[in-house]
C-alpha cells in the first residue's frame, strides 16, 4: 500500500473521480447495504470472465468458506492446495474442520505441481479428498489442462484461488472460469478494488444456489428481495446455519467502475513489466518471473541469484526500503507458521524445496498502474546499484 515517505511507494490505488462519484451515489440513494449495486456488479462480472454466475462477497476468504462448504469441504474431508500462498487458502479448509494436503510448486515456478498434486491423489485411499485448490500466484495462471484432468480422474472439485488473477484470459477460460468455482479478491492491492471483497464465480447452478443460501445466514430470501418484493420482507426461512459474507452496494459501486478500467489497468501493468524484464534480462544476478497465458501481472516477483551476491535476500530487501523503494516478500510458505508446524508432522521446508527456494530468493517490487517512468527507472536503478554492491566479481 502506499507509503508516503517512500519515493516509490510498494502499491497505490488508482481512484479518480469515477469511483468517487459513484460512491457518494449510494450513499445518497439511501440504499447501502447489499442491493442493485451489488446485483449490477455481480452481472458485469460474470459476462466479462463468461460464466452464468458471480456472487459478491466481503473478501477472498469468506468466498473462499463458501465455495469450500458448496463443494463438500467438512470434517474428515481434505483438499489439496500449496504452501506457497497466503495462509488463508489453506485456513478456509481449517475453520470448516477438514484437514489440508500441502503439493510443492514446480520448480522454478510459483505454481502448484500437477505431479505433486498426483501423488497425493493416489496415495488418498480413504478417497478423503474433494477439492483441489490451485493459486494463481502473481496472476500467473497454474497448469489448468493439468489439473482439470486429474480432478476428473479422482472425482474431486477444483476451487481457482484467483485472488491475484484478473482479468486473465486463456484458451481454457478465463481464470475463474475454468474449475468447478473460481473466488476473486478486491482487496486494496488486487488488480481492481473494492478496498475489502471479493467475488465467486461458477458455471454450476447447484453450487451456486448454495452459496447464495449460505452468504446471508442460510436464509431463502436475498435482503434486496425482501424488501423489493410485495411479499413481506420480515417473511424468510433459514434452510442451513449460514454467514454473512455479503458485498455492500458501497463497495459494489466503487468495484463497478473498477471493472470497467480493468483492461486498461492491465495494459498499464503489463507495460511497466516490459520495462522491468527488459532492463533486468542481461543482470546475472536476477531471475526473470516465469509467465504464461493469461499472467495478468498483479505482482512482479524479482527471484535474486543468490550464487551471484554476497548478501542475503533480507539484506536486499532492507537497503531497498532504505533507499526509498517500498518492497514486499510473497510469499512466507505455510510450513513456517506455529499453528501449521504444530498441527502436521514433518510439515517443513525440506519436503517442500521449490516452494522454499522461491521464498528464500524473491523480493516483490511495486507494480502498479499509476506509476510513472521516473518510478520504474529509480527502482531499476535502485536494484542495479544494491546488486553491484554486493556482486561476487566487484
Amino acid at each position: 500500500m502506499a507509503d508516503n515517505t517512500l519515493k516509490v511507494p510498494f502499491f497505490k490505488a488508482s481512484i479518480g473521480t469515477e469511483e468517487e462519484e459513484a460512491v457518494l451515489k449510494v450513499l445518497r440513494s439511501g440504499w447501502l447495504t447489499t442491493g442493485k449495486e451489488n446485483l449490477e456488479f455481480e452481472k458485469e462480472f460474470a459476462k466479462k470472465i463468461k460464466v452464468p454466475y458471480a456472487l459478491g462477497v466481503n473478501s477472498n476468504t469468506s468466498g473462499m468458506v463458501l465455495a469450500m462448504e458448496a463443494c463438500g469441504v467438512k470434517p474428515r474431508k481434505a483438499v489439496i492446495t500449496t504452501p506457497y500462498t497466503f495462509v488463508s487458502t489453506a485456513a478456509c479448509a481449517r475453520l470448516l474442520g477438514a484437514d489440508v494436503y500441502f503439493a510443492d510448486i514446480e520448480e522454478n515456478s510459483y505454481s502448484i505441481d500437477p505431479k505433486s498434486i498426483e501423488a497425493i491423489l493416489k496415495s488418498d485411499k480413504g478417497k478423503n479428498v474433494v477439492a483441489i485448490v490451485p493459486v494463481h500466484i502473481a496472476g500467473n495462471v497454474c497448469n489448468m489442462e493439468a489439473i482439470m484432468s486429474l480432478a476428473n480422474r479422482y472425482g474431486v472439485k477444483v476451487i481457482e484461488d484467483c485472488a491475484h488473477s484478473f482479468p486473465s484470459p486463456t484458451r481454457l477460460g478465463y481464470a475463474g472460469a475454468i474449475g468447478d468455482i473460481g473466488v476473486f479478491s478486491f482487496y486494496v492491492t488486487k488488480t481492481i478494488t473494492t478496498g475489502e471483497g471479493g467475488m465467486v464465480t461458477t458455471k454450476d447452478e447447484a453450487l451456486a444456489k448454495r452459496m447464495t443460501t449460505m452468504r446471508m445466514h442460510g436464509m431463502d430470501r436475498t435482503t434486496w428481495d425482501r424488501y423489493t418484493s410485495p411479499k413481506a420482507s420480515w417473511e424468510y426461512d433459514i434452510i442451513a446455519p449460514g454467514y454473512k459474507y455479503n458485498l455492500p452496494d458501497i463497495l459494489a459501486a466503487l468495484g463497478r467502475v473498477q471493472l470497467e478500467k480493468a483492461d486498461i489497468f492491465d495494459t498499464k501493468r503489463k507495460a511497466h513489466v516490459e520495462k522491468y524484464n527488459a532492463a533486468f534480462k542481461d543482470i546475472d544476478f536476477i531471475k526473470l518471473p516465469p509467465t504464461g497465458e493469461g499472467n495478468s501481472w498483479h505482482l512482479y516477483l524479482m527471484r535474486l541469484d543468490l550464487s551471484k551476491l554476497t548478501c542475503t535476500r533480507e539484506q536486499f530487501a532492507k537497503e531497498m526500503q532504505a533507499a526509498g523503494v517500498g518492497i514486499s516478500v510473497h510469499f512466507i510458505p505455510i510450513f513456517h507458521f506455529s499453528y501449521w508446524k504444530d498441527l502436521y508432522k514433518d510439515f517443513d521446508a525440506e519436503h517442500y524445496p521449490h516452494a522454499e527456494q522461491q521464498y528464500n530468493e524473491t523480493i516483490s517490487i511495486p507494480l502498479w498502474p499509476d506509476m510513472t517512468d521516473d518510478m520504474i527507472s529509480y527502482v531499476i536503478e535502485t536494484i542495479k546499484s544494491i546488486g553491484q554492491k554486493y556482486h561476487v566479481s566487484r
